[in-house]
């Protein structure tokens, strides 16, 4: 059975917190992993990095990491010493990422979070600066037995991978086991012409799923054929998590940065949606 998970900005208004309650908390609604940032980590003590591990194995979760590159951690920007600074910035996250029991980074580890083209400016700049990286990375993930996995985002957040198509080009092209694919439901519906054939296009270099509603709520709250995407799953032998990221809180960083503009759920029981979604998750596609 496939193991399901959530993202902790979940109940969050700000991406740095403290994450040690939230892994009793998904245990107790349901859930088998817990996804964090993996920028957050790196700035943690050792100290508290140990506990969160020992919390994590103590409550039977599995950590996970994802991560979305500041500006100034760009590893695909034009400019060498910003480039460089994500470098060293990705390399420490590996490592600690390792020490940590953890085995993938997922996002846009590749690039910086959000990001647009900006105008009359080359896509293939960026995505040379960014495969030369990433190149450089995978070598110490593979050292590490850490997997990077490169997500595909909506066009309004990202240009440099949009579609599962242009995801399959970049791994391929970085050629290592320990880069694969991210897909996520919620920028394929809006990518994808299927989201399922992108899903079986994807095949073996699948290496994580996010799951999203198509209007950010849990799972089950809204109106994407999971019949269909267990079913592309199943195709291709996915074998790994399924970590959904809803987003229903407006205000503070966590809401600016997602675009949550309003209470999506008026007067929302956070915790028992979240319980709900788990058991949906874990009947119609664990």
């Amino acid at each position: 059975m496939r193991k399901v998970g959530i993202y902790y900005a979940y109940w969050c208004h700000e991406w740095d917190v403290d994450f040690f309650p939230f892994i009793a908390k998904v245990k107790k609604l349901g859930y088998d992993q817990l996804e964090i940032n993996g920028g957050t980590v790196v700035l943690l003590s050792a100290g508290q990095r140990e506990r969160l591990t020992k919390e994590a194995i103590d409550q039977g979760i599995i950590l996970s990491f994802g991560i979305g590159l500041t500006a100034e951690h760009d590893v695909s920007s034009l400019d060498e010493d910003v480039r460089r600074n994500g470098i060293a910035f990705m390399k420490d996250m590996i490592h600690v990422v390792a020490a940590m029991g953890g085995k993938t980074i997922c996002g846009t580890v590749y690039s910086t979070w959000p990001k647009k083209l900006p105008k009359g400016d080359s896509r293939e700049r960026y995505l040379e600066k960014s495969l030369a990286s990433m190149r450089e990375l995978v070598k110490v993930a593979e050292d590490e037995g850490v997997t990077l996995l490169c997500e595909s985002l909506n066009r309004f957040e990202q240009f440099l991978i949009n579609t599962c198509e242009q995801a399959v080009d970049y791994v391929d092209q970085v050629d290592s086991p320990f880069c694969k694919i991210l897909l996520d439901t919620f920028h394929m519906n809006i990518e994808e012409d299927s989201i399922p054939d992108a899903i079986r296009l994807a095949g073996s270099r699948l290496g994580g799923f996010h799951l999203g509603e198509n209007n950010r709520k849990p799972v089950g709250y809204g109106n994407m054929d999971w019949k269909a995407i267990k079913g592309a799953l199943d195709a291709i032998s996915y074998a790994g998590s399924l970590v959904q990221e809803p987003f229903l809180l407006p205000g503070g960083q966590v809401g600016q940065d997602i675009a949550v503009w309003r209470d999506i759920v008026k007067h929302a029981d956070l915790d028992e949606m979240a319980k709900v979604s788990a058991a949906y998750m874990k009947k119609y596609l664990a």
